[in-house]
């Protein structure tokens, strides 16, 4: 079964408030990542997964992309279940992702 994830079904997954500026926000993002349409429905069970580990998808500030980030005091076991699991989800979905320098921050950048 395959379905759409519309931009304000998103927003809610992952815990925004929706207004104008939100809704624009993320259908830029949808837009500017190259076959979203492939993988989004999989974002909110990823962003559920990554909360264990400390981690979570949210909008970038900088750029048109979702970030994958994990909170500034994780501890070491954490960090590196949550790299795995960032790798692993990366792989699966094909997805290229761009590391933050010297961050355990990525962006989505889209499918390869």
């Amino acid at each position: 079964m395959h379905f759409e994830l519309t931009p304000e079904a998103l927003l809610a997954q992952l815990g925004y408030t929706k207004t104008e500026q939100t809704l624009k926000q993320i259908s830029d993002i949808m837009d500017n990542t190259k076959g979203f349409e492939n993988f989004s429905q999989h974002i909110p069970s990823f962003n559920d997964a990554l909360a264990v580990e400390k981690g979570f998808i949210a909008m970038s500030n900088t750029e048109n992309h979702l970030k994958i980030k994990c909170n500034e005091d994780i501890s070491a076991d954490n960090l590196s279940e949550f790299r795995v699991l960032v790798k692993h989800w990366a792989e699966k979905y094909k997805l290229e992702l761009k590391q933050v320098e010297n961050k355990n921050t990525y962006y989505i950048i889209g499918q390869n």
